[in-house]
């Protein structure tokens, strides 16, 4: 029993080295001189930059422009991961509530057409997309940023499977109180529905906090691009005799991990509590 106990927490510890060394190795490579990390290539070790260069990622103007600033980059990531798991939700607990509880023809067979286009991934209708944003003008705009990828399958699914385990007899009590359908899903379906909209929310923030593709082709005025374009941006600097700063992309890197990871461990007892009562 004990050696089974041991080798269980020697599989766990092993599971955190691997997940948390990377993070650590550029940590420590943030703090060096991009000239230093350029000859000796990663770093193991703190360097005596570790102020100056998350100063300067955070506050320096840079990009193309010279106007950008990684405080800026953070905010418009920030936008687009609230907007983005914002919309979903809303979108999402409306569907899933007319699915479920308005009982007309051939809802089944609607749940599952919005359930397969799981199978369709973003890069499938990207271009569509693009092109219907480009034509309303909505290109370098939040609005072209966050609604285009509003539509979530996976979002209904989840709300679907919770409304089902609410008993028929709070509907009954609504009805018999004259609720309507409005008053009924938000005095009685959303407040029980809190810990489902922190589980999704999560799981949306960190998507859309992490998308690349879309706001690449969706955005040309630096002064709406986000975090991770930004770590990609700085890698492309690579003109004559200069190197790419990689102690900055290495600190934008870190920058752009700590706010989905700080939602998760806030939010994570939540998580767990609206996944499984999705399964009552």
């Amino acid at each position: 029993m004990h050696r089974t106990k041991l080798f269980d927490h020697v599989i766990l510890m092993m599971g955190v080295f691997f997940m948390v060394g990377p993070l650590l190795v550029a940590l420590m490579t943030s703090s060096h001189e991009a000239a230093e990390i350029h000859r000796n290539g990663l770093q193991i070790l703190p360097g005596g930059h570790f102020i100056d260069t998350y100063t300067t990622v955070l506050t320096k103007q840079g990009g193309f422009t010279g106007k950008i600033t990684g405080l800026r980059m953070m905010m418009n990531s920030l936008i687009l991961g609230v907007g983005f798991a914002a919309g979903k939700i809303i979108l999402s607990m409306l569907a899933a509530y007319a699915l479920v509880y308005f009982r007309f023809r051939f809802a089944t067979i609607t749940f599952w057409m919005i359930f397969t286009t799981l199978l369709l991934p973003l890069e499938v209708r990207i271009l569509p997309s693009y092109e219907v944003m480009n034509t309303l003008h909505l290109t370098n705009t939040y609005t072209g940023l966050i609604v285009p990828l509003l539509a979530s399958a996976t979002g209904t699914f989840y709300f679907r499977q919770f409304f089902k385990s609410i008993p028929d007899e709070l509907l009954e009590a609504a009805r018999i109180d004259g609720a309507g359908p409005f008053k009924f899903f938000i005095d009685v379906i959303v407040p029980l529905s809190k810990t489902m909209i922190a589980a999704i929310f999560i799981i949306m923030f960190v998507y859309g906090w992490n998308q690349y593709l879309w706001p690449t082709l969706m955005t040309t005025d630096e002064s709406f691009f986000t975090l991770v374009r930004g770590i990609k941006q700085i890698l492309l600097v690579w003109v004559g005799s200069n190197i790419p700063d990689y102690n900055e992309a290495f600190a934008l890197a870190i920058l752009a991990m700590l706010p989905p990871v700080m939602i998760v461990m806030i939010f994570q007892r939540w998580f767990i509590k609206g996944l499984t009562e999705s399964d009552k």
